[in-house]
């Protein structure tokens, strides 16, 4: 099944269960045959809830438990928040087309998703509601963790990738007599990805490169482009066209996102035991039988 990017257990139901839990199946159907002979859509209906029953219906059930004590705080989640989240995941999965992708494997719609998505929003802010985290829980998460907010010093760059070092060198000779290096990145460059962009490969940090190619980018000085570096791709040709300085976060100016990343840790940590604690108070009544 498919899982939210949050860590605790909120499940999207794949199309398939969700119409097997409500009885939605036609018993006379079947699903396939071979060599003629059918294998009924009650054969595949059992197999599911042999498999799967127990768990999807123990989801079902803290679902609605999370609905009841929405009501009870009057909490709701707006549309628009749930298009944010789903914005940001489709952003997470590299855009639109790999989201339908994914979901389009596992049986699933858009609207499934922004469901869990809802349900995952209201879970956070039922749970968030009994818990208490102070200023200094929140300016020490900031401190032990502070590398991962600040801004890592990054170079925008082009380059030319050559198969071999013969045109490559050829290629360099044309770039330091003046030819235009977006256009010699056009017709010259291997790199099909970046070739038709002249090379750009936007804003760099380390990391992300190769160790030889990015020693020479980040030795470069703005405007000034490298002598041939050999990598496993091949030979390269880097032009550096900008650099953007380390800078170190500072916690007023992020304190809300610090805030709800150990919010969200403290819900995750927390899960477990509120549902239990939760299952305890209400009155459930199963009649699963699988």
């Amino acid at each position: 099944m498919l899982k939210y990017k949050r860590s605790f257990r909120v499940i999207v139901l794949p199309i398939v269960l969700s119409a097997l839990l409500v009885g939605c199946s036609n018993s006379s159907d079947y699903v396939a045959k071979v060599e003629g002979e059918k294998i009924l859509q009650t054969e595949l209906d059992e197999a599911l809830l042999n498999q799967y029953g127990a768990e999807v219906l123990d989801t079902l059930i803290t679902n609605k438990i999370v609905e009841l004590e929405a009501k009870k705080q009057n909490i709701n989640v707006s549309d628009e928040v749930i298009q944010a989240e789903y914005e940001e995941f489709v952003e997470a999965y590299g855009g639109v087309d790999s989201v339908n992708e994914v979901l389009e494997a596992n049986g699933l719609t858009e609207d499934a998703l922004k469901d869990n998505i809802r349900n995952y929003q209201l879970t956070k802010q039922v749970i968030a509601a009994s818990i208490e985290i102070t200023d200094e829980e929140v300016e020490e998460y900031f401190e032990n963790n502070k590398d991962n907010y600040g801004q890592d010093e990054q170079i925008v760059a082009s380059h030319i990738l050559l198969e071999d070092e013969t045109t490559a060198k050829e290629v360099l000779t044309k770039v330091k007599a003046g030819e235009d290096f977006a256009e010699l990145a056009k017709e010259y460059s291997v790199d099909t990805e970046t070739k038709e962009d002249g090379g750009d490969l936007g804003y760099v940090s380390r990391g992300r490169m190769d160790e030889a190619f990015e020693e020479a980018m980040f030795a470069l000085e703005k405007d000034a482009v490298s002598e041939v570096v050999q990598t496993p791709e091949g030979y390269h040709i880097i032009k550096v066209t900008g650099k953007v300085p380390a800078e170190e976060a500072v916690f007023e100016d992020i304190k809300d996102e610090v805030y709800e990343t150990v919010l969200e840790s403290r819900v995750n940590d927390e899960y477990a035991a509120w549902v239990t604690d939760k299952k305890a108070e209400y009155d459930i009544e199963t009649k699963l039988t699988k």
